[in-house]
């Protein structure tokens, strides 16, 4: 009886090859689909959920600098100045970021900039080759190392926000406390970051999209923040380590 089926099967792709082609492609499309389908009924739930924390930057290495620019007053007739460096195995420092410089509240003599107000620096990443998504996560985390002032953080989120044809990216704001000679992680929900434009917050009921984040930043301004926090002119110190985002439980 084998035998006769395989005769019969022989006969069958002699006079008719182009069918039992056509055949042999369904069986393996059937057979894809049935793998498939066992795939997607044993898949874990965890292959659907980012993991716990994701690092966005580190400030280890001369080239985690690299991904950051600089700003301050100066730009605009203010006397501000700032840095970021990792210092070379020098005192007070764990191989780790430190942005640091000196806030003034006055402007150049002779300036033509008509500011109104000075007396601030900040440290922006360079843009994404597109942007991050941090869908999925509640929080960013920074673990820092400060001077007792309040500083800002900012994330920058795709332009939906601001007027069509506006360039500017939108941005997102929170404070966070860095207390004085310790290393102290701070956790700011994502919830808290309010929406500014040019450093006003915008009255508007509004949520940041976070799967189009383009770049982050930290700044400090010689007035305002929390309260009891360290303020007014002069040097301004902070140690940074790293910046993740956090899935909280």
């Amino acid at each position: 009886m084998d035998t006769a089926i395989c005769d019969i099967r022989r006969a069958f792709v002699f006079f008719f090859p182009s069918a039992y082609r056509d055949m042999s492609r369904f069986r393996s499309l059937l057979q894809a689909s049935v793998n498939a389908t066992k795939k997607a009924f044993t898949w874990n739930i965890e292959e659907w959920v980012p993991p716990p924390e994701r690092y966005i930057f580190k400030f280890h290495s001369k080239e985690d600098l690299k991904k950051w620019h600089l700003y301050s007053d100066s730009e605009y007739g203010g006397l501000s100045s700032a840095s970021l460096e990792i210092p070379d195995g020098g005192k007070g420092s764990d191989g780790t970021g430190i942005f640091s410089g000196n806030l003034s509240v006055d402007l150049s003599e002779g300036s033509k900039l008509n500011i109104s107000r000075s007396g601030f620096c900040g440290m922006r990443s360079k843009k994404f080759d597109g942007f991050i998504d941090l869908d999925g996560y509640d929080a960013i985390a920074m673990r820092l190392r400060g001077d007792g002032r309040c500083y800002i953080s900012t994330i920058y989120t795709e332009n939906w926000v601001n007027s069509p044809g506006q360039t500017e990216d939108n941005s997102w704001q929170a404070f966070v406390f860095a207390p004085k000679d310790r290393w102290y992680t701070a956790k700011i929900p994502l919830a808290r970051y309010l929406p500014t434009w040019r450093g006003n917050v915008i009255d508007v009921e509004m949520e940041m999209n976070p799967g189009r984040v383009l770049g982050m930043s930290l700044s400090v301004n010689a007035e305002g923040g929390a309260v009891g926090a360290k303020s007014g002119a002069g040097d301004f110190r902070v140690e940074i380590d790293w910046i993740k985002a956090l899935r909280m439980p």
